[in-house]
């Protein structure tokens, strides 16, 4: 039994903060015992919280099966925590360069979107599922990574390549992730696939926001396109080496290490 903090986006500040970049969550924490050691957590992997906001709502809560295979259930508690108010989150006084959006705050995020427009801001989308959120955001963004399931639901198509063609019709940029798979991807010079990395995977929570935060670094880093893919492709690939997702988030050396072993590999 594995207890820690999770949620999209929150994930994905950690890594980001692991692969040792500066980074924040904006969201919402419960004033209860899960928001508080949320708080803690982030304090200790560095990633700044002064823009969580903190209720008397309880802090949305997941409970995740792992199979013998490594893929997972996941089973939500949300009871009847409000979206935050357009309103809630002011970025004025920040100047990131990347944002990413996992669509779960739609209220917040677009009003965001509309106040960063001009400033030259990468903002990215988690696109994990099909809702109201997403769905808006989707149209905005500079780049919108979405989960094989997403993309299937949005635009009916099975074949992952098709999908992102599709979904290139509303986002500049897109890449599919196809977990053991790979991944498939749509930019302004084209599209293409990228396998995945062999690894003896243990538990695949937490992989897509691993995946989704060293995206969000490798932008920042500003890492041409292929070496961006590959780069989310890794850490991705190391967060289901282990159980836990935050657990499992590697540190740059971890997954300087992880790479060259693959590199030698590939050589051999």
């Amino acid at each position: 039994f594995i207890s820690c903090g999770g949620g999209p986006a929150a994930n994905a500040a950690v890594t980001v903060s692991r692969l040792g970049l500066k980074s924040a969550f904006a969201g919402y924490l419960g004033n209860d015992f899960l928001g508080q050691r949320h708080l803690e957590e982030f304090s200790q992997a560095a990633v700044n919280t002064d823009l969580i906001v903190r209720g008397d709502s309880p802090t949305p809560l997941s409970a995740i099966l792992v199979k013998p295979d490594g893929r997972r259930t996941v089973v939500n508690y949300k009871v009847a925590t409000p979206p935050l108010p357009a309103d809630r989150i002011d970025l004025s006084g920040w100047h990131p360069q990347v944002i990413l959006f996992d669509g779960h705050e739609p209220e917040v995020s677009l009003a965001l979107m509309k106040a960063i427009k001009g400033r030259g801001i990468s903002t990215v989308l988690d696109a994990g599922s099909v809702h109201k959120g997403s769905l808006k955001l989707l149209e905005q963004v500079g780049y919108t990574v979405a989960s094989q399931k997403f993309a299937r639901e949005c635009t009916g198509m099975e074949d992952p390549l098709q999908a992102a063609l599709k979904l290139g019709q509303y986002s500049p940029v897109v890449v599919i992730t196809l977990g053991e798979a790979g991944l498939v991807w749509k930019n302004e010079d084209g599209s293409g696939r990228l396998p995945a990395f062999s690894i003896d995977a243990v538990d695949s929570t937490g992989a897509g926001d691993a995946f989704h935060g060293a995206f969000a670094a490798g932008l920042a880093y500003g890492k041409p396109w292929k070496d961006l893919l590959t780069y989310a492709s890794a850490v991705g690939a190391m967060c289901c080496t282990k159980y836990g997702a935050r657990p499992a988030i590697p540190t740059a050396k971890g997954l300087s290490r992880f790479l060259k072993k693959h590199q030698k590999s590939k050589t051999k």
